[in-house]
């Protein structure tokens, strides 16, 4: 297993200056975004597709620092009912596909996104319950009229370009658990898979362990991310939680560093049964802790995760 960062955590730092610090703390691995939602100043998308020796340049920064590229990523919404947001991140999508290809590096990272509720929405329409009944039909007419036409056509452009996509199951778009990827994946191809982050899980219930084993080669990329669960505001208002991510005291649950939401127990099991069903490549840390700096939750992200690599590998008999 090879442990690595998603560098929009630096966006304020130049590339040369991240990856030094990457480098300094032994990481193998970046996952490097290209657009839309995260936004990263280390890529210039346009310029590495169009100048050969830009991008040998850009590369050369990575490689040279004995580090490999897990993933592009270019979380967006190509489905969302404002026409020009979702053709720009379409375009983003396409040209991260394109630069993978010419970079080999196999997987971008995603969203699948979220429809509105018609053709004539203005906004994403995320369907959480069966009724009233106009919420089913909105569901299926979200998959069937604009879900899985799109994906199809996106799957294959992947495919003939060397490249597969993997998408966050995040709350708020269409892919947001186990059934819902799997179905994706049925209906539109097999070289779209998961970037499991077990964070947006925990919050709605969901046992990452559990869901690994039925994703098993489904699973492309790792987010290493925690998420902490405040058992007493969940008792009184459930786990559905609109509140600011900044107000920790209030919400019911809260993103944080590895290891501050679940312990060492969790995260060596969550290693040992990736590699049971065949992954055994990067683990991306991602930093969205809201009670910690980037540096320090970053840094302790590092040690804990090194820890855990150690000790699974210390336990790799007993378990095979």
């Amino acid at each position: 297993m090879k442990l690595g960062v998603f560098m929009a955590l630096f966006a304020d730092q130049t590339l040369d200056d991240a990856l030094d610090y990457v480098q300094e703390l032994n990481l193998d691995t970046v996952e490097i975004g290209t657009g839309n939602y995260p936004g990263d100043p280390h890529c210039p998308l346009d310029e590495l597709l169009e100048s050969d020796e830009k991008r040998a340049e850009w590369y050369e920064k990575i490689i040279g620092r004995d580090l490999e590229i897990s993933a592009l990523s270019c979380h967006g919404n190509p489905l969302h009912p404002d026409a020009e947001f979702a053709a720009a991140n379409h375009e983003v999508q396409r040209k991260t596909i394109l630069l993978a290809e010419k970079l080999g590096v196999g997987t971008i990272n995603t969203f699948s996104g979220c429809p509105g509720d018609s053709d004539g929405s203005a906004r994403p329409n995320w369907v959480t319950c069966p009724w009233p009944p106009d919420f089913l039909e909105i569901l299926e007419w979200q998959w069937n009229e604009k879900v899985i036409p799109y994906w199809t056509e996106q799957a294959k452009f992947a495919r003939d370009h060397g490249v597969r996509i993997a998408f966050e199951m995040h709350p708020g778009f269409v892919v947001y658990n186990t059934e819902t990827m799997l179905r994706l994946r049925e209906a539109c191809g097999d070289n779209l898979g998961a970037n499991f982050d077990p964070s947006h899980l925990f919050w709605q219930g969901i046992d990452p362990l559990v869901s690994i084993k039925q994703l098993g080669d489904a699973i492309f990329h790792v987010h290493a991310k925690d998420c902490r669960i405040d058992t007493q505001n969940t008792a009184e208002n459930g786990v559905l939680d609109t509140k600011h991510y900044g107000d920790e005291l209030a919400r019911s649950w809260v993103f944080r560093t590895v290891g501050y939401g679940h312990g060492a127990d969790f995260w060596t099991d969550f290693v040992s049964i990736l590699r049971t069903v065949g992954y055994d490549d990067a683990l991306s840390i991602e930093h969205e802790d809201s009670l910690m700096s980037p540096g320090e939750g970053f840094e302790k992200a590092v040690a804990f995760l090194q820890g855990i690599l150690l000790r699974e590998g210390i336990g790799e008999m007993w378990w095979a």
